[in-house]
Protein backbone atom coordinates (compact mmCIF):
# COMPACT_ATOMS: atom_id res chain seq x y z
CA UNK A 1 0.00 0.00 0.00
CA UNK A 2 2.81 2.62 1.04
CA UNK A 3 4.69 1.87 -2.01
CA UNK A 4 1.99 2.77 -4.43
CA UNK A 5 0.88 5.50 -2.65
CA UNK A 6 4.53 6.83 -2.96
CA UNK A 7 4.77 5.85 -6.49
CA UNK A 8 1.14 7.91 -7.46
CA UNK A 9 2.81 11.00 -4.89
CA UNK A 10 6.05 10.85 -6.80
CA UNK A 11 4.71 11.20 -10.67
CA UNK A 12 2.07 13.58 -9.85
CA UNK A 13 3.68 15.67 -7.33
CA UNK A 14 5.21 17.62 -10.78
CA UNK A 15 2.18 19.11 -11.20
CA UNK A 16 1.77 21.05 -7.27
CA UNK A 17 3.73 24.17 -7.46
CA UNK A 18 4.62 25.27 -11.20
CA UNK A 19 0.47 24.94 -12.81
CA UNK A 20 1.52 28.10 -14.52
CA UNK A 21 5.40 27.21 -16.00
CA UNK A 22 5.51 26.74 -19.94
CA UNK A 23 7.70 24.55 -21.42
CA UNK A 24 8.91 27.51 -24.01
CA UNK A 25 9.46 29.72 -20.72
CA UNK A 26 12.06 27.56 -18.95
CA UNK A 27 15.69 27.81 -19.15
CA UNK A 28 16.42 24.43 -20.73
CA UNK A 29 14.21 23.10 -23.79
CA UNK A 30 12.42 19.72 -23.98
CA UNK A 31 13.00 17.34 -26.86
CA UNK A 32 10.83 18.00 -30.05
CA UNK A 33 11.05 14.08 -30.72
CA UNK A 34 10.09 13.05 -26.82
CA UNK A 35 7.19 15.49 -27.02
CA UNK A 36 5.65 14.24 -29.82
CA UNK A 37 5.91 10.31 -29.02
CA UNK A 38 4.35 11.58 -25.57
CA UNK A 39 1.73 13.39 -27.28
CA UNK A 40 0.86 10.26 -29.03
CA UNK A 41 0.65 8.13 -25.83
CA UNK A 42 -1.75 11.09 -24.81
CA UNK A 43 -4.03 11.18 -27.70
CA UNK A 44 -3.98 7.07 -27.59
CA UNK A 45 -5.15 6.78 -24.32
CA UNK A 46 -8.30 9.60 -24.56
CA UNK A 47 -9.48 7.52 -27.14
CA UNK A 48 -10.47 4.91 -24.28
CA UNK A 49 -13.83 4.92 -22.69
CA UNK A 50 -12.82 2.74 -20.11
CA UNK A 51 -9.52 0.74 -19.01
CA UNK A 52 -8.38 -2.00 -16.72
CA UNK A 53 -4.39 -2.50 -16.68
CA UNK A 54 -2.40 -5.27 -14.89
CA UNK A 55 0.97 -4.07 -13.59
CA UNK A 56 3.48 -4.91 -11.20
CA UNK A 57 5.01 -2.37 -8.36
CA UNK A 58 8.55 -2.65 -7.50
CA UNK A 59 10.39 -0.76 -4.91
CA UNK A 60 13.99 -0.80 -4.67
CA UNK A 61 16.79 0.97 -2.43
CA UNK A 62 19.92 2.69 -3.53
CA UNK A 63 22.10 -0.50 -3.87
CA UNK A 64 19.42 -1.73 -6.45
CA UNK A 65 17.71 -4.64 -4.04
CA UNK A 66 14.38 -5.46 -4.15
CA UNK A 67 12.29 -4.59 -1.10
CA UNK A 68 8.87 -5.12 -1.84
CA UNK A 69 7.04 -6.16 -5.58
CA UNK A 70 3.04 -6.17 -5.83
CA UNK A 71 0.87 -7.04 -8.85
CA UNK A 72 -2.56 -5.52 -9.03
CA UNK A 73 -4.75 -4.43 -11.43
CA UNK A 74 -6.23 -0.39 -11.77
CA UNK A 75 -9.94 -0.09 -13.88
CA UNK A 76 -10.47 3.59 -15.18
CA UNK A 77 -13.46 4.98 -16.70
CA UNK A 78 -13.76 9.42 -16.85
CA UNK A 79 -12.97 10.37 -13.59
CA UNK A 80 -13.50 7.22 -11.99
CA UNK A 81 -11.16 4.67 -11.18
CA UNK A 82 -10.46 1.32 -8.59
CA UNK A 83 -6.75 0.14 -7.69
CA UNK A 84 -6.87 -3.42 -6.47
CA UNK A 85 -3.43 -5.05 -5.33
CA UNK A 86 -2.54 -8.67 -4.24
CA UNK A 87 -3.23 -9.12 -0.40
CA UNK A 88 -6.19 -7.33 -0.14
CA UNK A 89 -5.65 -3.58 -0.27
CA UNK A 90 -8.14 -1.22 -2.50
CA UNK A 91 -8.61 1.96 -3.80
CA UNK A 92 -12.29 2.67 -5.51
CA UNK A 93 -12.86 6.29 -6.53
CA UNK A 94 -16.71 7.39 -7.71
CA UNK A 95 -15.55 10.33 -8.86
CA UNK A 96 -16.62 12.29 -5.80
CA UNK A 97 -15.11 10.47 -3.09
CA UNK A 98 -11.71 7.58 -2.25
CA UNK A 99 -12.36 4.51 0.15
CA UNK A 100 -9.06 3.33 0.83
CA UNK A 101 -9.50 0.23 2.03
CA UNK A 102 -6.74 -1.97 4.12
CA UNK A 103 -7.89 -5.80 4.81
CA UNK A 104 -5.23 -6.46 7.48
CA UNK A 105 -7.03 -4.16 9.41
CA UNK A 106 -10.52 -4.53 7.96
CA UNK A 107 -10.80 -0.70 7.46
CA UNK A 108 -11.60 1.63 5.04
CA UNK A 109 -10.60 5.09 5.13
CA UNK A 110 -13.35 7.45 3.19
CA UNK A 111 -11.86 11.18 1.89
CA UNK A 112 -13.26 13.43 -0.86
CA UNK A 113 -11.39 13.34 -4.47
CA UNK A 114 -9.50 16.81 -4.54
CA UNK A 115 -10.50 18.18 -8.00
CA UNK A 116 -7.28 20.25 -8.13
CA UNK A 117 -4.43 19.44 -10.76
CA UNK A 118 -2.39 18.27 -7.83
CA UNK A 119 -4.77 14.57 -7.05
CA UNK A 120 -2.86 12.10 -7.37
CA UNK A 121 -5.23 9.79 -9.59
CA UNK A 122 -4.29 6.93 -11.79
CA UNK A 123 -5.13 8.12 -14.97
CA UNK A 124 -2.19 10.79 -15.25
CA UNK A 125 0.06 7.57 -14.76
CA UNK A 126 -0.91 7.40 -18.60
CA UNK A 127 -1.72 11.01 -19.75
CA UNK A 128 -1.66 14.79 -19.14
CA UNK A 129 1.92 14.39 -16.99
CA UNK A 130 4.23 15.99 -18.71
CA UNK A 131 3.17 19.09 -20.17
CA UNK A 132 3.91 21.83 -17.99
CA UNK A 133 6.44 20.32 -15.25
CA UNK A 134 9.31 18.65 -16.89
CA UNK A 135 12.00 18.44 -19.08
CA UNK A 136 12.25 15.72 -21.22
CA UNK A 137 14.47 13.79 -24.33
CA UNK A 138 14.81 10.59 -25.86
CA UNK A 139 17.41 8.45 -24.42
CA UNK A 140 17.06 5.90 -27.34
CA UNK A 141 15.71 2.25 -28.30
CA UNK A 142 15.68 -0.82 -27.07
CA UNK A 143 14.35 -4.64 -27.06
CA UNK A 144 12.23 -6.64 -24.94
CA UNK A 145 10.87 -9.95 -26.30
CA UNK A 146 9.21 -9.08 -29.21
CA UNK A 147 8.71 -5.42 -27.85
CA UNK A 148 10.37 -2.15 -29.63
CA UNK A 149 11.00 -0.05 -26.59
CA UNK A 150 11.53 4.09 -26.82
CA UNK A 151 13.02 5.60 -23.53
CA UNK A 152 11.92 9.23 -22.59
CA UNK A 153 14.37 10.82 -19.56
CA UNK A 154 12.04 13.61 -17.75
CA UNK A 155 13.37 15.83 -15.26
CA UNK A 156 10.89 18.12 -12.92
CA UNK A 157 11.75 21.37 -13.23
CA UNK A 158 11.58 22.33 -9.56
CA UNK A 159 14.38 21.07 -8.34
CA UNK A 160 12.88 20.84 -5.20
CA UNK A 161 10.61 17.67 -6.63
CA UNK A 162 11.65 14.77 -3.85
CA UNK A 163 12.30 12.77 -6.87
CA UNK A 164 15.04 13.93 -9.46
CA UNK A 165 14.16 11.49 -12.49
CA UNK A 166 11.43 9.98 -14.25
CA UNK A 167 12.29 7.42 -16.92
CA UNK A 168 9.23 5.88 -19.23
CA UNK A 169 9.40 3.19 -21.81
CA UNK A 170 6.97 3.94 -24.28
CA UNK A 171 5.66 0.36 -26.52
CA UNK A 172 7.13 1.99 -30.18
CA UNK A 173 4.04 0.36 -31.94
CA UNK A 174 0.99 0.70 -29.39
CA UNK A 175 2.50 4.19 -28.46
CA UNK A 176 1.20 3.10 -25.11
CA UNK A 177 3.36 3.44 -21.49
CA UNK A 178 5.23 -0.17 -20.63
CA UNK A 179 6.91 1.44 -17.83
CA UNK A 180 7.22 4.10 -15.65
CA UNK A 181 10.76 4.47 -13.35
CA UNK A 182 10.93 6.96 -10.42
CA UNK A 183 14.31 7.95 -9.27
CA UNK A 184 13.89 9.36 -5.48
CA UNK A 185 17.00 11.80 -4.25
CA UNK A 186 17.14 8.86 -1.56
CA UNK A 187 18.21 6.40 -4.03
CA UNK A 188 15.01 4.58 -3.49
CA UNK A 189 13.42 3.98 -7.24
CA UNK A 190 10.13 2.91 -8.07
CA UNK A 191 9.06 1.28 -11.03
CA UNK A 192 5.67 0.50 -12.37
CA UNK A 193 5.11 -1.94 -15.57
CA UNK A 194 2.19 -2.41 -16.94
CA UNK A 195 1.80 -6.29 -18.45
CA UNK A 196 -1.34 -6.00 -19.98
CA UNK A 197 -4.04 -2.85 -20.96
CA UNK A 198 -7.46 -3.65 -22.58
CA UNK A 199 -8.74 0.00 -23.39
CA UNK A 200 -12.39 -1.54 -23.97
CA UNK A 201 -13.38 -2.95 -20.74
CA UNK A 202 -16.29 -3.87 -19.82
CA UNK A 203 -16.21 -1.64 -16.67
CA UNK A 204 -20.04 -0.89 -14.59
CA UNK A 205 -20.01 2.14 -12.41
CA UNK A 206 -21.28 0.06 -9.25
CA UNK A 207 -17.46 -1.41 -9.13
CA UNK A 208 -16.12 2.25 -8.32
CA UNK A 209 -17.95 2.14 -4.93
CA UNK A 210 -16.92 0.84 -2.04
CA UNK A 211 -19.94 -1.33 -1.15
CA UNK A 212 -19.92 -1.97 3.17
CA UNK A 213 -22.03 -4.69 2.72
CA UNK A 214 -19.31 -6.75 1.13
CA UNK A 215 -16.90 -6.67 3.95
CA UNK A 216 -18.25 -7.83 6.99
CA UNK A 217 -17.14 -5.81 10.16
CA UNK A 218 -15.27 -3.10 8.62
CA UNK A 219 -14.67 -0.55 10.46
CA UNK A 220 -15.14 3.17 8.48
CA UNK A 221 -13.04 6.73 9.30
CA UNK A 222 -14.81 9.13 7.36
CA UNK A 223 -12.29 11.98 6.72
CA UNK A 224 -14.73 13.83 4.37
Amino acid sequence: MKSILLFFSALVVGFTGISQTKIGENPATSDPAAKKILDEVSAKFKTYKAVQAAFVLKNEDARGKVLDTKKGTVSMKGSKYRVSLAGGTEIFCDGSNIWTYDKAANEVTITKLDGSSSMITPQKLFTNFYDKDFLYKLNGEKKEGARTLVEIEMTPVDKTKAFHKVLLLVDKTSKAIYSTRILDKSGTRITYTVNTLNGKAALTDAMFTFDKSKYPGVEEVDLR
